[in-house]
């Protein structure tokens, strides 16, 4: 992995989601000869090259968001100046959402060469395990943190007829299980995938309904897997959905007039069928 002289590249190397044993030689390579490793949390990643036997002699930065940008451009400088740099992150692959992509996009903009280490992903990981259709995705991140800005962003995706990904804190999960349902139908098919690869892994597997009602007390690192809308069921949202939708703006701390706007312009509505709806809710 070592660059030759005045030849030298960014890494993106993919960390084991949960397992150690599932570290690639290439990782254990991409570690061993680095210049400068770039880790979004440099305990985690001295305890993972403890547990791979790894001796680190590489210099040894943090990149976690906070201090991304401040970092690329010394990042950019080691470089051009011969260095490989690899970047992890505590999970699974660099830039899916986590640090890393500001830093490859300022690389190729640059003209520095960058290459990768592939390595588990828990989007990969979950969809293949969630037994809905893989043959078409979409990974949607995690839902905004905002209710009403999270219910507008998974309203815009109730007739997305592809499978959906999603990331999400424990901490919300029930708020946003719960948005799902009114988004989407509480029978649109889901799978609750957490601690995956890890001792306590659980992929659970029914509708939207059943995982929300069942949503209190998950523990660990979560990913959720959405079925998309069958092709005739794309159309007008029904009565009850709509009038959730305009509740959930209210709630949030809209004015009941804008929520009815906003509800009637995100699904081409007259704002007179939205009102009476929102007017009974």
């Amino acid at each position: 992995m070592k660059a030759e002289a005045d030849t030298g590249r960014l890494v993106l190397a993919g960390t084991p989601l949960g397992r150690v044993s599932d570290a690639s030689a290439g990782l254990i390579e991409a570690l061993t000869t680095a210049d400068v490793i770039a880790a979004e949390d440099t305990r985690r990643l001295h305890r993972l090259a403890a547990d791979l036997g790894v001796s680190l002699s590489a210099t040894v930065l943090s990149y976690y968001e906070a201090v991304e940008q401040a970092r690329i451009p010394g990042l950019l400088d080691r470089i051009r100046q011969g260095a490989t740099v690899v970047l992890v992150t505590d999970a699974g692959m660099p830039s899916v959402s986590d640090p890393g992509y500001r830093l490859v996009a300022a690389a190729a903009a640059a003209g520095l060469p960058v290459t990768s280490v592939p390595g588990p992903s828990a989007v990969i990981t979950a969809l293949a395990l969630s037994g809905l259709p893989s043959d078409r995705f979409t990974f949607e991140g995690f839902p905004p943190r905002k209710s009403g800005e999270r219910a507008t962003a998974l309203s815009a995706l109730a007739g997305e007829t592809r499978t959906m990904v999603f990331f999400e804190s424990v901490h919300r999960l029930s708020d946003t299980l719960a948005a799902m349902v009114i988004a989407f139908g509480a029978d649109r098919p889901a799978a609750l995938c957490r601690e995956l690869t890890k001792t306590y892994e659980e992929v659970r597997r029914g509708t939207l309904g059943e995982l929300s009602a069942g949503a209190e007390g998950v523990r660990g690192e979560v990913t959720l897997v959405i079925g998309g809308a069958s092709a005739d069921a794309v159309g007008p949202p029904s009565d009850e959905a709509l009038g959730a939708a305009v509740a959930e703006l209210v709630a949030a701390g809209s004015t009941r007039r804008d929520a009815v706007d906003t509800i009637a312009a995100r699904f081409g509505l007259p704002r007179r069928t939205v009102y009476a709806v929102g007017h009974r809710s």
